[in-house]
């Protein structure tokens, strides 16, 4: 088989035969990697002119393989062998994804959860950080900054021999980094973040931990003449067209690990598909499957699977499709590189059959100026419950729809009784501690089970930059269940008026805000004792029966 192989059947093959012949005709795969902005229409070009130069990455990220190795010479030399990373959204998923998949160890910090936090700041003698912001004023990251820096100095290091920032050049973070002796790795400002896996931000923490950044970029380099080509064949316009081109009528992708090299690869292409997609009214819902694929399927949804490059093939994979996902069905093969770029490119082809700009997120926005707010007003922890059962304080927000419910049970069983069951969905968005709770991630699947429609996870604030712009801007057909705790022991960011745990608090409230604003139904349930809490949680929203 080639490098890259995408195969359908069903809904998605007949998606590929109506749309792959226009876009050949339109030469939308030459045009995209040309980079021409006017494919999306003419309110999207202001934004697309400056967030197009992935396209080109395979190749003008280049310079930065000696940069890394070199850098990252000297910090074994020293005898730092432990890279955490500080960022959020594309920023920390596609080093994640990387280096799971070359095996190499990284500690990626994506929270403001305040025991996730204080967790990452130990082994400081052999610890080197890697802070990671486009706009450099990301709050989560630079209270990160913040804590690691003050670490490092009350340990008796000096701060600038083991943080390595990376930014936009011309950032707040750029200019203050380098005014203070810092050392500072630009990346490519053409490149939004949800697109940058191949530039400074994918590349430089991946290269730190051991990876072979100049295998990855081969990899995609030898695929990018193919996915620019205006040929029926063209991976990219195939897996754009089975995204896009079913829609409204299948608008839900499920991503199933089929044993794929890729490690972890569905979180990355979730939050490149939701938050590229996700808006006015529209857009693609992502839903990476909790083990393995599920029995029955939803009849709006099309499955994607992700299978091994040294498989048989994707037409294999595709032929031999169980009846319940046969009638749309993608499978997809590559290497890692190769696929970065891939899901990049269709993800903008699904964009221009959609109708929509995949290069902003206004919804993003929403909720991060929803908690600022929040902070600046000292609201951390939102209104007053509507209840209290046993260890759990239930909030219900966007609408009426709790009614006399008195338990954690009942609110659930409420919220779930105003889901659509043609064309809905349920969100759980945990802003808890991503590796002491991760259990609480299999009531995604205990939810469709349950309901027999797809069920999102998401870890705050993280999901915040992925699914989170799809759950405001896409269409008003979710049903979310926010999880929220108080810290055991707080922590303080330093030269900040806030703690981490009021960070958090304000991120999830100005979240929810913002979701019922919307008209979206959000039942928030705060575990008053973390442990009874968690189980009385799991256990109604695991339950069969409502």
């Amino acid at each position: 088989m080639s490098t890259l192989d995408v195969a359908a059947t069903g809904a998605a093959a007949d998606a590929i035969a109506a749309h792959v012949p226009t876009l050949v005709a339109d030469r939308v795969a030459s045009r995209l990697f040309a980079q021409d902005a006017t494919l999306w229409g003419d309110a999207a070009v202001e934004e697309s002119a400056k967030r197009l130069s992935w396209t080109g990455l395979a190749r003008s990220s280049r310079h930065l393989v000696g940069e890394i190795a070199a850098l990252k010479g000297e910090l074994d030399e020293a005898g730092y062998d432990r890279v955490v990373l500080c960022g959020m959204g594309g920023s920390s998923l596609a080093p994640e994804v990387i280096c799971a998949t070359a095996g190499a160890d990284i500690v990626v910090l994506d929270s403001s959860d305040p025991d996730v936090v204080r967790r990452t700041l130990t082994d400081l003698d052999r610890t080197v950080v890697v802070v990671s912001s486009k706009s450099g004023s990301t709050v989560e990251t630079d209270s990160q900054r913040r804590a690691f820096e003050a670490a490092f100095t009350e340990a008796g290091i000096d701060p600038t021999t083991r943080l390595v920032v990376v930014t936009d050049p011309g950032s707040p973070l750029d200019a203050d980094a380098r005014s203070r002796g810092f050392r500072v790795v630009n990346a490519d400002p053409d490149v939004g973040g949800r697109y940058s896996a191949l530039t400074a931000f994918g590349l430089v923490p991946s290269g730190l931990a051991g990876v072979d950044v100049e295998a990855l970029l081969d990899d995609a380099e030898a695929v990018a003449d193919v996915l620019a080509a205006d040929d029926d064949a063209n991976p990219a316009l195939r897996l754009g067209a089975a995204m896009g081109g079913t829609s409204p009528l299948r608008d839900k992708l499920v991503l199933v690990d089929d044993g794929t090299e890729n490690v972890g690869f569905g979180a990355w292409a979730e939050q490149l598909i939701a938050e590229s997609t996700g808006k006015d009214g529209t857009g693609i819902l992502p839903v990476v499957a909790i083990g393995s694929e599920p029995a029955h399927l939803y009849a709006d949804g099309t499955v994607v699977r992700l299978v091994s490059s040294d498989d048989e093939g994707p037409e294999a994979a595709a032929d031999g499709a169980s009846a319940a996902t046969a009638s749309s069905l993608v499978t997809v093969a590559g290497p890692l590189g190769a696929q970065l770029l891939l899901w990049e490119a269709a993800t903008a082809v699904a964009g221009r059959l959609l109708g929509i700009n995949p290069f902003d997120q206004p919804d993003v926005e929403s909720a991060k100026s929803a908690a600022r707010e929040l902070l600046d007003a000292g609201i951390g922890a939102g209104d007053a419950a509507a209840f209290t059962d046993d260890a759990v304080e239930v909030r219900a927000l966007g609408g009426d729809w709790l009614g006399d419910a008195s338990t954690v049970a009942g609110a659930v069983d409420a919220l779930l009784a105003s889901l659509d069951h043609e064309h809905g969905y349920v969100a759980v968005m945990a802003y808890l501690d991503r590796e002491g709770d991760a259990d609480l991630e299999h009531v995604a699947r205990d939810l469709f089970d349950r309901t027999g429609r797809p069920a999102t996870f998401g870890w705050g604030p993280r999901f915040l930059h992925s699914t989170g712009q799809y759950h405001k801007g896409g269409p008003p057909t979710g049903v979310y269940v926010q999880v929220t705790t108080a810290p055991a022991e707080d922590l303080a960011v330093p030269g900040r008026d806030f703690t981490f745990g009021q960070f958090i608090a304000a991120q999830a409230a100005g979240d929810a805000t913002v979701l019922a604003d919307h008209g979206r139904p959000v039942l928030r349930l705060h575990l008053t004792d973390h442990d009874r809490g968690l189980a009385q949680v799991r256990e109604a929203l695991g339950r069969t029966s409502g």
